[in-house]
């Protein structure tokens, strides 16, 4: 009763999640009495962070600032357009299939979203497509960043579950395939629905071929850090790091747009991005922590397999849950405190880690643009200058194809799991 009242307070008070996670914790030891537990705070938040599989995380986010300061970014949009850009609603498909191709490379929802509003949003309006209807495809775009590998959220899920990163990594691709081709079906509907305009022309083989030139160095990122981890050259980490040293020799002698300025700027943006989350990881330690000592996760447990013993059943309330915690909780803070609490379920119930994991993190990204609470709403609502309102009205269609797409991953497994049990 303590912790739930305690953290909703701080919630409410617009406390910042890693801090309302901690203070929560804190509140819940004191109230025990038992002071000797206040020891093990600074223990139990340093051994959270001192995984060798989280160090993944500040290098992909070094690869993502290195490769938009670096010209990459906008080579890749520039081979998206020469192979869809003259379709009916053409730079409809061109948000998605770039968005396809930078979540290879950024890994992170917010920083996609980010990129695109400030390049794509505009170039849409320009062209006569609505305010509402560019933010909604380029927010819905983005959560296919946390699921096309490489990916942060499947980092977490991995060191919190003691999963293989490299097979979550794997399992990720169909899904995020299922959701770009989900997204340019309701472009294809609605470009028709509302005349939306062709106004490329459909580029030669030459102008294909010069865009792939152009962007091939980008494109061997993502193959080079996949093909070392699949082959067992590279951990995650290595392949990440491995990943930042290639971006900068790209960024910075081949294209030749990355300069000495822009790397204060770029470690500045990683090193708060990186601080952010693992102080995340850190206090939702201690927050599980508190959960564990009232046996929280047990009871949780004990109450969903009392509602129904088929699998099936239960992975429909789990999803249900997951939607909902997705658009009020930060995804980090979300898997950590959760994974645990449903892993004895899935455990119990014969169900692959991999393909929970795949589970937990398209339902969390989801949340991301489920209103009223999805944090990416936010991010482009704010860059764009559109309300909130406007914008979750425009996403719903995107959501409503996003779970399905969920539902389809949640119970056809084999999907899932055909490309990690062919590698490993």
């Amino acid at each position: 009763m303590v912790i739930a009242l305690a953290f909703v307070v701080f919630l409410a008070l617009g406390i910042p999640i890693a801090f309302v996670l901690g203070l929560t914790g804190l509140t819940h030891i004191l109230s025990t009495g038992n002071l000797s537990f206040l020891m093990n705070l600074p223990q139990r938040m340093f051994v959270a962070a001192d995984n060798f599989n989280l160090m993944a995380i500040p290098f992909f986010m070094l690869a993502g600032e290195l490769m938009n300061f670096g010209g990459i970014t906008v080579r890749l949009i520039n081979l998206a357009r020469a192979l869809v850009g003259h379709l009916k609603g053409g730079l409809a498909y061109v948000n998605i299939f770039a968005s396809m191709i930078l979540a290879a490379l950024m890994g992170s929802a917010n920083a996609e979203a980010s990129a695109m509003s400030k390049i794509l949003v505009p170039a849409m309006e320009e062209d006569g497509y609505d305010k509402e209807f560019s933010t909604a495809v380029t927010a819905a775009s983005s959560i296919m960043g946390p699921i096309i590998p490489p990916s942060m959220t499947m980092i977490v899920y991995g060191v919190a579950a003691g999963a293989s990163i490299g097979q979550l990594f794997l399992a990720g691709v169909v899904p995020g395939v299922m959701l770009a081709l989900a997204f340019s079906a309701l472009v294809f509907y609605y470009a028709r629905k509302r005349n939306y305009p062709v106004k490329e022309e459909m580029a030669s083989m030459s102008e294909i071929f010069k865009a792939v030139l152009s962007s091939g160095p980008a494109l061997l990122v993502p193959i080079i850090m996949m093909g070392g981890i699949i082959s067992g050259v590279f951990t995650p980490t290595e392949a990440a790091a491995f990943a930042s040293f290639v971006a900068f020799i790209v960024g910075a002698f081949i294209y030749r747009e990355l300069k000495l300025k822009h790397l204060t700027e770029v470690f500045l943006n990683t090193g708060v991005i990186t601080a952010s989350i693992m102080m995340i990881v850190a206090t939702a330690n201690i927050f599980g922590w508190t959960l564990a000592i009232e046996q929280i996760p047990q009871t949780i447990a004990q109450g969903i397999l009392s509602l129904s013993s088929y699998p099936l059943v239960i992975l429909l309330l789990i999803n249900i849950f997951l939607l909902i915690v997705g658009a009020v909780m930060e995804t980090f803070a979300a898997i950590i405190i959760l994974v645990p609490v449903f892993l004895p379920i899935i455990q119990q119930l014969g169900i692959d880690p991999i393909h929970f994991g795949l589970i937990v993190c398209l339902n969390l990204v989801i949340g991301l643009i489920t209103p009223p609470l999805g944090v990416v709403l936010f991010v482009v609502s704010a860059i764009n200058k559109i309300s909130v309102e406007k914008l979750s009205r425009g996403v719903m269609p995107f959501i409503v194809v996003s779970i399905v797409v969920l539902f389809i991953v949640t119970y056809l497994p084999d999907l899932v799991l055909y490309i990690p049990r062919l590698f490993f």
